[in-house]
C-alpha cells in the first residue's frame, strides 16, 4: 500500500476513534428533563446535599469545580450536586428570553431534585443563582434548609442596571469598540468559556428579574448573604440580611463580583454558616 494512502487511512481512522469518544463523553454527561429541556449536573461526594447553582455566563464546572467549592463541600462531608442553568454549559440553551425568568430555572432546580430523590437540600447559589436560589426558597420553601446568596445584595430587590448593556456587548461582532467596563467584561467571559452569546442574551432579557421587597420578608429559611466588599454588581448585603426573617450578611474582604466566587473566606463563612443550619 502506498506510504501516503496508509497515511490518509491512519488519519481517518483516528478522526473516527475521535469522534466516537467525544459522543461516548457526551453520553456519560448526566441529565435530567425540566420544562422540555435537557438539563446537565454533576454530583461529588456524600452526605447532606448542598444544590449548587451558578451565575450568569458561568457553568456548574466553572463557578463550582474550577474554584474549589466542590471539593471543599465534599471535603466537609456533603454531598455537591451542580447545575448547568439552562442556556448554560452543557444543557439546552433556548433563544427564546421567556424561558430564562427566574421563576422558571428555580423549577429547574427543584426538578434536579426530584430526579435525584432528594427531600431537602441546602441551596447556594452565587449572582443569578443567588436570584434563582432566593425564588426557590420563597416557592419552594419546604424543599430549602437554608440558602446562601454569594454576590448577591439589594439588586435582588432593585434590580440590575447594565443588563440591556451587558445585552448589548454580549451581541456586538467583536469587542473593538466595546468600552461598557461591566458589557465588555462578560463578553470576555464568554468569549473564554465558548458560551452561546445569544442564548446568554436571551437570559439577561428575563433571569435578571426582581424580587418584590415583600416576598423576600417571606423567605422563610436561614439565609447568608456573602457579598465582595469592592463588588459593585451586587448592592449590599447588610439592607438584604436585615429583610430576611432569618438573614446575615457577610462582606468578602478586598473582593469584586468576580474574584469574590471562589475566595477562601468565603467559603469558610459559608462552611461555619452550613454546620449551623445544615450539620452534616
Amino acid at each position: 500500500m502506498p506510504r501516503q494512502h496508509a497515511a490518509g487511512n491512519a488519519a481517518a481512522l483516528l478522526a473516527d476513534f475521535l469522534a466516537f469518544a467525544c459522543k461516548q463523553q457526551d453520553l456519560a454527561v448526566p441529565t435530567f428533563q425540566s420544562d422540555g429541556l435537557t438539563l446537565a449536573f454533576d454530583v461529588a461526594g456524600d452526605g447532606k446535599p448542598v444544590l449548587c447553582i451558578h451565575g450568569f455566563a458561568s457553568s456548574g464546572k466553572v463557578n463550582w469545580i474550577d474554584t474549589g467549592w466542590v471539593e471543599t463541600l465534599v471535603g466537609a462531608g456533603y454531598r455537591a450536586i451542580t447545575l448547568d442553568n439552562r442556556g448554560h454549559g452543557r444543557s439546552d440553551k433556548p433563544y427564546d428570553p421567556d424561558r430564562y425568568y427566574p421563576q422558571d430555572m428555580a423549577r429547574d432546580a427543584v426538578a434536579l431534585l426530584d430526579h435525584l430523590g432528594i427531600e431537602r437540600a441546602a441551596v447556594l447559589g452565587y449572582s443569578m443563582g443567588a436570584r434563582i436560589s432566593a425564588f426557590m426558597a420563597y416557592e419552594y420553601e419546604q424543599r430549602v434548609a437554608c440558602a446562601i446568596f454569594g454576590g448577591m445584595g439589594m439588586n435582588l430587590i432593585n434590580g440590575l442596571s447594565d443588563g440591556n448593556d451587558i445585552i448589548s456587548g454580549l451581541l456586538a461582532p467583536d469587542l473593538a469598540g466595546l468600552t461598557h467596563p461591566t458589557a465588555r467584561q462578560f463578553r470576555i467571559f464568554a468569549d473564554h468559556t465558548g458560551a452561546d452569546r445569544q442564548a446568554l442574551a436571551a437570559c439577561m432579557e428575563t433571569s435578571r428579574q426582581p424580587m418584590a421587597r415583600a416576598d423576600v420578608r417571606r423567605i422563610n429559611v436561614p439565609v447568608l448573604v456573602a457579598v465582595g466588599e469592592a463588588d459593585e454588581m451586587a448592592g449590599p448585603p447588610g439592607p438584604l440580611a436585615e429583610l430576611l426573617p432569618e438573614g446575615e450578611a457577610f462582606v468578602i474582604p478586598k473582593r469584586d463580583h468576580m474574584r469574590a466566587t471562589g475566595d477562601k473566606a468565603f467559603k469558610t463563612a459559608a462552611l461555619e454558616f452550613l454546620s449551623r443550619t445544615f450539620p452534616e
